[in-house]
Formats: C-alpha cells, sequence, structure tokens
C-alpha cells in the first residue's frame, strides 16, 4: 500500500488528516524532531505539538524532551488491535447493511418486495422457525432439503407442516425418504411452481419459479394477504396433485388440512347414526382469542349439493356445528366471521373410518 493510500486508509480509521500524515512519517523516520516531523508530512508547524500529543494521547507515540520535543514510534501493537477491532466493526456493519437490505422487518399488516430468491427462503426459515400451528409449503426437493432441519424441528414441536414439491417434467418424483420426520403429509406437482410458504395463516414468503419471466419476491406479515395465497396454495399446489407420503397413523385420530376437507369426510360418513367426534383448535371469532374445543357432529353446512366438482366445493361458508357439553358450537375455516371458532388444526378423534 502507497503512503498516500495508508493516509486515507488511516483517516477512515479515525485519525485525523494531520494525525494520520504526522503517524505515517514517524514510521519511516522511526525517530525525529517535532520540526523535522513538521517539515516530513506538511503538518503546520504551530499545529505539530498538539498533533503528535493527541497521538500520544491514543498510543500511537511516545513524546519526550532531548533539547527539543522529540517523537518515536510505538510499538504497533496498539495501532493493530485498534484498526482489527475497527475492520472488526465494518465487517459486522457490512452484514447488517446486507441483512438489513434483504430482510426488511415486517410489522403486523406489512408486505415487501424482494428482489433475491435467498431472502425468500431464509424469510420462509424464519416464519417456520416461529411457527406454533400450521405451515404451508411449495418448493423442490433442493430447497426442502435446505428447510428440513427448520421443518423437522416445528414437527418435533407438533407443528402441522404439509408439503407440495414440484419437479421439471420428466423428472422423477421425490423419494419418500426425503420427507420423514419434516411433514405431516406431502404432495408431488410434476410441473414448475413458484415458491411459497404459509405459517399460521399470518406469514406468507412467495417467490416466482426460478424460470418465469417475473422474478422477484413478496413477503407478508398479514392474515388478509395472506388468505390469497392460501387459496393458491390449496386449488393450485395441493388439491389436484397426488399424496406421495403420509405421516398419519390409520385410523383415529385423523387431521384435516382444513374445515372443507373435513366436511368431505363427514358427508361420506354416516355421521348423523353415529356419533362423530371432532377437536377443534383456532380462535374465537369475537374476542380473537386461542381455543380450543371438543364435541360430537350435530350438523354440516355446505354451499354446494353433493355434486359439486372440485374446486366448487371448497368454495363459499362451509360450517361444522358441534355440540359442547350440551353447548351448540360452530366452527369454520381460514377467515371464518359468522362462526364462533375458525379452525386451525381439526381433528376426527372417534367415528367411523373416513
Amino acid at each position: 500500500m502507497e503512503t498516500e493510500s495508508l493516509v486515507e486508509t488511516l483517516e477512515a480509521a479515525g485519525l485525523s488528516p494531520y494525525q494520520a500524515e504526522a503517524y505515517v512519517t514517524l514510521l519511516e523516520l522511526g525517530t525525529a524532531s517535532a520540526t523535522d516531523v513538521a517539515e516530513a508530512s506538511g503538518v503546520p508547524a504551530p499545529r505539530i505539538y498538539d498533533v503528535l500529543r493527541s497521538l500520544e494521547e491514543r498510543e500511537y507515540i511516545e513524546t519526550y524532551e532531548q533539547g527539543s520535543l522529540r517523537a518515536r514510534a510505538h510499538s504497533p501493537t496498539t495501532v493493530l488491535d485498534d484498526l482489527r477491532e475497527r475492520a472488526d466493526r465494518l465487517e459486522q456493519a457490512a452484514e447488517e447493511v446486507e441483512h438489513r437490505w434483504e430482510q426488511p422487518e415486517l410489522d403486523a399488516g406489512d408486505a415487501s418486495i424482494v428482489t433475491r430468491f435467498r431472502t425468500v427462503v431464509e424469510r420462509a426459515e424464519s416464519f417456520i422457525a416461529d411457527a406454533s400451528h400450521q405451515i404451508l409449503l411449495s418448493t423442490t426437493a433442493t430447497n426442502l432439503r435446505r428447510l428440513a432441519p427448520a421443518l423437522r424441528e416445528a414437527s418435533g414441536r407438533g407443528v402441522s407442516v404439509r408439503v407440495s414439491v414440484h419437479t421439471a417434467d420428466g423428472e422423477a418424483p421425490p423419494s419418500p425418504e426425503l420427507f420423514d420426520g419434516v411433514c405431516l403429509e406431502a404432495r408431488h406437482r410434476p410441473l414448475p411452481a413458484p415458491f411459497v410458504a404459509l405459517a399460521d395463516r399470518r406469514q406468507a414468503s412467495f417467490a416466482h419459479h426460478p424460470d418465469s419471466y417475473d422474478r422477484y419476491g413478496v413477503l407478508v406479515n398479514d392474515r388478509a394477504h395472506t388468505y390469497v395465497f392460501y387459496w393458491y396454495f390449496l386449488t393450485c399446489l395441493w388439491e389436484p396433485w397426488e399424496t406421495v407420503y403420509d405421516a398419519a397413523d390409520e385410523g383415529m385420530p385423523t387431521e384435516y388440512l382444513d374445515v372443507r376437507h373435513l366436511v368431505r369426510d363427514l358427508r361420506r360418513m354416516d355421521w348423523s347414526e353415529t356419533p362423530v367426534r371432532i377437536r377443534a383448535e383456532g380462535y374465537e371469532t369475537r374476542s380473537g382469542d386461542e381455543t380450543t374445543i371438543e364435541g360430537t357432529v350435530v350438523d354440516v353446512r355446505v354451499p354446494f349439493a353433493n355434486g359439486a366438482q372440485m374446486g366448487f366445493d371448497l368454495a363459499g361458508q362451509v360450517t361444522v356445528d358441534l355440540d359442547v357439553d350440551g353447548e351448540h358450537v360452530s366452527v369454520g375455516g381460514w377467515g371464518a366471521i359468522v362462526e364462533d371458532v375458525e379452525g386451525t388444526r381439526l381433528t376426527l378423534v372417534d367415528g367411523p373410518p373416513p
């Protein structure tokens, strides 16, 4: 590094221009009088004494009297420690700038557009780590492997995880071993698809497929916007595709992704003749408080007749009415307004096999 560059770097590290010039000069001269330092460095003679004393206070040099004021550079240990500490802080600052640029904080009700796919996946990983109820994920096998540790940890703490893996045309379906311990159920879509991660019906992380013309990601911390991504996941990335992994045991209990899936099975059962008990975890629609109830099915209300095609039977109001210890409680799905409870996890705990 040339002298000029060294001086500029020391200025960037916190020295004044005069301090940097005087210190570099002393490194070259070793020991010199204040007058000689001023002449060699270009520091004005009236200022050189203050400059040398300020460098001494920083422990960069030492001064002494020998007929006149003289100075010499200290062992560079102090200087090196100071510079390395500043370098570490600059490196940390650079990482923090990158982190804040890539992952803007999301307050409730926020949505952000990002330009890097890595940001979308990293934010999805943080959403998964914080989830307490449900995770829905559409991804490639490669990105699933990256997220697998966070998904296993979430599954281990009781979060309901479902994964839709998409592959390129002609690519072999994913092996069931890929999903072991990662999720409750997995489906395979043999077509390219966007990356979608939904957590607890509130947070969403979305990115177009890498081959798409549009290349950007969306981060959401809002129930209303996440609800739109949920319907896209349900109708395009989940419903039409074959199940390739199912960790649920045969028989009871049986857990459902959505109240509409529960109602499909209830309509196939003779629930009016044989008691069917449901456990519903979710939120009271009036107060927003979390709740868990369990009761016997007394009615199923759907907007379409039994002949409705897949897709239409997912639309509209779908309600399951329960008798909970003699009290009537209505349970709806995501976004429930008129029901008593919005069900986030619905489990068939007793009744005829689904």
